[in-house]
């Protein structure tokens, strides 16, 4: 009879499995499809007003998400409010400076570059919190490494100082994944999100508000499922948390990049240069090593 048990058990872990890894490929799949609609926009539009659109709509999803999850008087409370506030300052000009990496570089070079967040947040986590960092993840770190400057080909007549906006991007979000790290020890997720949604739609406001550009219905569309798909992708991602733990899921991430790279070429056309492929390759193949256990 036990031996029944423990097979339905297995079994409905495996099945919970599959379905967090659908939907953490889904969630992916809709970042870059939002990544794409950023590229359409930011031609001929201000990165500014597109982070404040989407840090309104995600403020409104904030709210209503702490009012579900006990309210915005726990919600409000917050063990580190300067921390809190930078963080989401941090994050507001992080989500501005990789848009205008897509203003300048393709889908598929700006993500590659940017996959090195991980690597970056690894290194950045032994030298702020204290994480202790391996041979393996040193070895990862490196691999990560070469691969990047693979992709930005320094010292050679093809380096495009463009490149280095994604990087610069890499490194915010890596701060940025620091500082919550260090704040979600004692604030809820709740706490995170509300206070992530009010100073990055204040600070959004201030930089967008000023050069604001009357958009076509056609951009308003877009600027709206923009915002809303964003909302979505991450509610998909914590919707995957629940079905699977967050160290399976993390090597999908890097789904990402792959699609990001089809919707480059189906979208707008873009050749994948072998030197793009092969850093690419180094970048995620480090990332992976580093969480392989």
């Amino acid at each position: 009879m036990s031996t029944v048990v423990e097979s339905t058990s297995e079994a409905g872990r495996a099945r919970g499995t599959r379905i967090g890894i659908m939907l953490c490929l889904l969630s992916m799949f809709i970042f870059a499809a939002q990544d794409g609609i950023t590229k359409i926009l930011v031609k001929d539009l201000p990165v500014a007003q597109l982070v404040m659109v989407r840090y309104w709509v995600f403020l409104m999803f904030a709210v209503c998400f702490v009012r579900m999850k006990g309210g915005m008087a726990n919600a409000r409370k917050t063990a580190h409010p300067w921390m809190q506030m930078a963080r989401s300052l941090l994050g507001v000009f992080e989500i501005f400076v990789f848009g205008m990496a897509l203003r300048y570089l393709g889908l598929a070079e700006t993500h590659a570059i940017y996959a090195i967040f991980p690597l970056l947040t690894m290194a950045m986590a032994a030298l702020a919190l204290r994480e202790q960092l391996s041979l393996r993840k040193c070895m990862a770190a490196v691999i990560g490494f070469v691969g990047t400057l693979i992709i930005l080909k320094p010292g050679m007549g093809v380096f495009s100082p463009a490149s280095l906006i994604p990087l610069v991007a890499a490194l915010m979000f890596a701060c940025f994944n620091i500082l919550t790290r260090k704040i979600s020890s004692t604030d809820s997720f709740g706490t995170n999100m509300l206070y992530m949604g009010f100073w990055g739609a204040v600070a959004s406001t201030a930089i967008g508000l000023p050069q604001w550009v009357t958009p076509t219905p056609l951009e308003l569309v877009l600027m709206l499922v923009l915002s809303m798909t964003g909302v979505m992708a991450q509610l998909l991602l914590l919707q995957a948390l629940k079905y699977t733990a967050a160290v399976t899921l993390q090597p999908f991430n890097y789904s990402l990049l792959v699609f990001a790279s089809v919707l480059g070429v189906v979208w707008f056309g873009e050749a994948l240069e072998t030197t793009l492929m092969v850093g690419a390759l180094l970048v995620v193949l480090g990332g992976l090593y580093s969480l392989r256990r």
